[in-house]
Protein backbone atom coordinates (compact mmCIF):
# COMPACT_ATOMS: atom_id res chain seq x y z
CA UNK A 1 0.00 0.00 0.00
CA UNK A 2 1.22 3.64 -1.10
CA UNK A 3 0.76 6.43 1.59
CA UNK A 4 0.83 9.61 0.59
CA UNK A 5 0.71 13.21 2.55
CA UNK A 6 -1.33 15.87 0.83
CA UNK A 7 -1.26 19.35 1.94
CA UNK A 8 -3.04 22.24 0.44
CA UNK A 9 -1.19 25.74 0.91
CA UNK A 10 -4.01 27.96 1.62
CA UNK A 11 -6.37 28.52 4.37
CA UNK A 12 -9.01 29.56 2.93
CA UNK A 13 -12.57 26.83 3.52
CA UNK A 14 -13.18 26.63 -0.26
CA UNK A 15 -9.80 27.25 -1.49
CA UNK A 16 -9.45 25.83 -5.18
CA UNK A 17 -6.54 24.29 -4.06
CA UNK A 18 -7.81 22.44 -1.11
CA UNK A 19 -11.02 21.66 -4.11
CA UNK A 20 -7.69 19.79 -6.11
CA UNK A 21 -6.42 17.96 -3.21
CA UNK A 22 -9.62 16.46 -2.24
CA UNK A 23 -10.28 15.57 -6.00
CA UNK A 24 -7.18 13.74 -5.69
CA UNK A 25 -8.03 12.32 -2.40
CA UNK A 26 -10.96 10.85 -4.54
CA UNK A 27 -8.74 9.73 -7.62
CA UNK A 28 -6.21 7.40 -6.22
CA UNK A 29 -5.39 4.33 -8.02
CA UNK A 30 -5.80 1.07 -6.27
CA UNK A 31 -3.47 -0.55 -3.65
CA UNK A 32 -2.50 3.74 -2.77
CA UNK A 33 -4.52 6.45 -0.60
CA UNK A 34 -3.91 10.31 0.16
CA UNK A 35 -4.02 11.80 3.60
CA UNK A 36 -5.59 15.43 2.99
CA UNK A 37 -4.20 18.07 5.37
CA UNK A 38 -4.44 21.53 5.84
CA UNK A 39 -1.65 24.56 7.17
CA UNK A 40 -4.48 25.16 10.01
CA UNK A 41 -2.98 25.62 13.78
CA UNK A 42 0.40 26.11 12.14
CA UNK A 43 1.54 29.70 13.48
CA UNK A 44 4.14 31.70 12.11
CA UNK A 45 7.77 30.13 12.86
CA UNK A 46 9.68 32.10 15.63
CA UNK A 47 12.85 30.79 16.65
CA UNK A 48 12.76 31.71 20.04
CA UNK A 49 9.22 30.55 20.33
CA UNK A 50 10.78 27.34 19.45
CA UNK A 51 13.17 27.27 21.78
CA UNK A 52 10.89 28.27 24.20
CA UNK A 53 8.65 26.08 23.89
CA UNK A 54 9.47 23.22 20.93
CA UNK A 55 7.33 22.29 18.15
CA UNK A 56 3.88 23.15 17.99
CA UNK A 57 1.63 20.53 18.54
CA UNK A 58 -0.33 21.08 14.80
CA UNK A 59 3.55 21.11 13.59
CA UNK A 60 4.24 17.86 15.26
CA UNK A 61 1.45 16.30 13.59
CA UNK A 62 1.95 17.07 10.32
CA UNK A 63 5.50 16.53 10.75
CA UNK A 64 5.18 13.03 11.90
CA UNK A 65 2.63 12.76 8.98
CA UNK A 66 4.89 13.48 6.90
CA UNK A 67 7.76 11.04 7.97
CA UNK A 68 5.49 8.22 7.87
CA UNK A 69 4.69 8.64 4.39
CA UNK A 70 6.05 7.09 1.36
CA UNK A 71 5.04 10.26 -0.55
CA UNK A 72 4.14 13.89 -0.27
CA UNK A 73 2.05 16.44 -2.14
CA UNK A 74 1.98 19.68 -2.25
CA UNK A 75 -0.59 21.61 -3.50
CA UNK A 76 0.09 25.09 -3.99
CA UNK A 77 -2.01 28.80 -4.75
CA UNK A 78 0.30 31.39 -6.40
CA UNK A 79 0.70 34.52 -4.97
CA UNK A 80 1.92 37.62 -6.46
CA UNK A 81 4.02 35.25 -8.34
CA UNK A 82 5.53 33.09 -6.19
CA UNK A 83 5.16 30.07 -3.06
CA UNK A 84 2.54 31.74 -0.71
CA UNK A 85 4.56 32.19 2.51
CA UNK A 86 1.87 30.47 4.84
CA UNK A 87 3.10 27.63 2.89
CA UNK A 88 6.50 27.84 3.15
CA UNK A 89 6.15 28.88 6.80
CA UNK A 90 4.73 25.58 7.48
CA UNK A 91 7.56 23.72 5.46
CA UNK A 92 9.91 25.96 7.47
CA UNK A 93 8.32 24.46 10.58
CA UNK A 94 8.55 20.90 9.43
CA UNK A 95 12.25 21.44 9.18
CA UNK A 96 12.90 22.39 12.17
CA UNK A 97 15.23 21.14 14.21
CA UNK A 98 17.66 21.13 11.51
CA UNK A 99 19.02 18.02 12.55
CA UNK A 100 15.64 16.60 11.42
CA UNK A 101 15.47 17.35 8.02
CA UNK A 102 17.08 14.18 6.37
CA UNK A 103 14.24 12.37 8.46
CA UNK A 104 11.54 13.88 7.31
CA UNK A 105 12.67 15.20 3.61
CA UNK A 106 15.34 13.27 2.87
CA UNK A 107 14.89 11.17 -0.32
CA UNK A 108 10.99 11.29 0.18
CA UNK A 109 8.99 11.69 -3.31
CA UNK A 110 7.57 15.05 -3.37
CA UNK A 111 5.15 16.54 -6.28
CA UNK A 112 3.63 19.63 -7.00
CA UNK A 113 0.32 20.51 -8.65
CA UNK A 114 -1.97 23.91 -8.09
CA UNK A 115 -5.19 25.60 -8.88
CA UNK A 116 -5.41 29.32 -9.42
CA UNK A 117 -7.17 32.03 -11.46
CA UNK A 118 -5.13 32.99 -14.19
CA UNK A 119 -4.23 32.03 -17.08
CA UNK A 120 -1.08 30.33 -16.21
CA UNK A 121 -2.27 28.56 -12.94
CA UNK A 122 0.67 27.93 -10.70
CA UNK A 123 3.78 27.90 -12.75
CA UNK A 124 5.77 30.18 -11.07
CA UNK A 125 5.08 28.55 -7.40
CA UNK A 126 5.38 25.23 -8.68
CA UNK A 127 9.05 26.37 -9.94
CA UNK A 128 9.50 28.21 -7.17
CA UNK A 129 9.41 25.13 -4.96
CA UNK A 130 12.55 23.26 -6.70
CA UNK A 131 14.87 24.62 -4.68
CA UNK A 132 13.14 24.50 -1.36
CA UNK A 133 12.90 21.08 -2.29
CA UNK A 134 16.22 20.33 -3.20
CA UNK A 135 17.82 22.20 -0.96
CA UNK A 136 16.08 19.92 1.52
CA UNK A 137 17.26 16.92 0.13
CA UNK A 138 13.57 15.26 -1.54
CA UNK A 139 12.88 13.54 -4.08
CA UNK A 140 10.93 15.95 -6.82
CA UNK A 141 8.94 13.75 -9.43
CA UNK A 142 9.56 15.74 -12.52
CA UNK A 143 6.65 13.23 -14.46
CA UNK A 144 3.98 15.36 -14.94
CA UNK A 145 3.15 18.86 -14.74
CA UNK A 146 -0.85 19.62 -13.29
CA UNK A 147 -1.80 23.59 -13.63
CA UNK A 148 -5.31 24.38 -13.08
CA UNK A 149 -5.54 27.47 -15.03
CA UNK A 150 -9.12 29.56 -14.78
CA UNK A 151 -9.59 27.75 -11.55
CA UNK A 152 -13.03 29.53 -11.21
CA UNK A 153 -14.12 27.94 -14.18
CA UNK A 154 -13.45 24.49 -12.83
CA UNK A 155 -15.13 24.77 -9.23
CA UNK A 156 -18.66 24.78 -8.19
CA UNK A 157 -19.08 27.36 -5.34
CA UNK A 158 -18.55 24.80 -2.61
CA UNK A 159 -15.08 24.30 -3.83
CA UNK A 160 -15.78 21.11 -5.48
CA UNK A 161 -13.83 19.98 -9.24
CA UNK A 162 -16.72 19.77 -11.36
CA UNK A 163 -14.12 20.17 -14.81
CA UNK A 164 -13.59 16.46 -15.90
CA UNK A 165 -10.81 17.00 -18.45
CA UNK A 166 -8.95 18.36 -15.32
CA UNK A 167 -10.44 15.19 -12.94
CA UNK A 168 -8.41 12.97 -16.24
CA UNK A 169 -5.64 14.94 -15.64
CA UNK A 170 -5.20 14.81 -12.20
CA UNK A 171 -6.47 11.24 -12.18
CA UNK A 172 -3.18 10.65 -14.36
CA UNK A 173 -1.06 12.56 -12.74
CA UNK A 174 -1.64 10.96 -9.44
CA UNK A 175 -1.24 7.31 -10.79
CA UNK A 176 2.28 8.70 -12.56
CA UNK A 177 3.19 10.17 -9.17
CA UNK A 178 2.22 6.91 -7.13
CA UNK A 179 4.18 5.09 -9.98
CA UNK A 180 7.50 7.04 -9.06
CA UNK A 181 6.87 6.55 -4.90
CA UNK A 182 6.56 2.47 -6.03
CA UNK A 183 9.68 2.28 -8.17
CA UNK A 184 11.68 4.37 -5.27
CA UNK A 185 10.49 2.11 -2.73
CA UNK A 186 11.96 -1.21 -4.72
Amino acid sequence: MTHIIGIAGSLRRQSFNLGLLRAAEALMPPGATLDARTLHGIPLYNADEEEEAGLPDAVTALKEAVATADGVLLVTPEYNNGIPGVFKNAIDWLSRPATDIGRIFGNRPMAVIGASPGNFGTLLAQNDWLPVLRTLGARPWFGGRLMASRAQSLFDGEGQLTDAATRDRLGAFMAGFVGFIDEAKR
